[in-house]
């Protein structure tokens, strides 16, 4: 006989799974530390590869004048204030990177409460039944052994 509770709980367990289980199950492998250090690794790179991207199209597009006015002075000046920038912008990014990551991790964490709250009922339910079986089956057996 199927149970029908049973069977809404694995259901509701399984859709939660197919919508939240990529958001939720990878950050659950790490402690909130690391995967934000992990994030911010990765932001850190990322930023320092677009700003090379973008310092490399900008000194093509220009790199006419940068010929003809080419001298110590302009390089230094360049250089630093190119420096000012990257590093500003590479903290602020930083800090929302650190922002987002521990949002995603405390968003993954309550995420996976609901989720052990659904299986620990599920294992209840599961319990109760198999309790409620093996007291049928002693009921049964001390009903033959008796002969009522």
């Amino acid at each position: 006989m199927l149970n029908e509770e049973k069977i809404r709980l694995m259901t509701g367990i399984a859709m939660f799974e197919k919508k939240e289980g990529k958001q939720i199950f990878p950050q659950n492998r790490f402690f909130k530390r690391d995967y934000i250090s992990w994030h911010l690794f990765g932001a850190f790179f990322g930023y320092t590869v677009c700003c090379l991207l973008g310092v490399v199209l900008w000194a093509l597009y220009h790199a006419e004048s940068l010929l003809d006015e080419l001298g110590t002075d302009l390089i230094f000046s360049l250089v630093r204030r190119f420096g000012l920038f990257y590093v500003a912008g590479l903290i602020l990014y930083l800090l929302v990177a650190a922002w987002v990551g521990r949002r995603r991790y405390e968003y993954a964490r309550g995420g996976m409460r609901v989720y052990l709250a659904k299986l620990k009922r599920l294992e209840k339910r599961y319990e109760y039944q198999n309790k409620a079986r093996e007291i049928a089956k002693e009921d049964a057996q001390h009903d033959g052994a008796s002969g009522i």
